[in-house]
């Protein structure tokens, strides 16, 4: 797998750099827990990359929080 573009994870997680630290940090500890992964990757390569793969495929997102008004 190559390098993912820090462009395209942005787009993904709605222009936010810490949306996308936290979306990435939350499915990388999933991974590492047991939970299958959603995309094709080497078994050598670190949770934390499988997460940022699967997030610039989009296969998962971060939920948007309802605002009260």
């Amino acid at each position: 797998m190559a390098y993912v573009a820090l462009e395209t994870l942005l787009d993904k997680s709605g222009g936010s750099i810490y949306k996308l630290v936290i979306l990435a940090a939350k499915r990388g500890l999933e991974i590492a827990e047991g939970q299958p992964k959603m995309v094709e990757a080497p078994v050598s390569m670190k949770p934390s990359t499988i997460a940022l793969h699967e997030i610039a495929e989009g296969k998962v997102e971060s939920k948007k929080l309802k605002t009260k008004e």
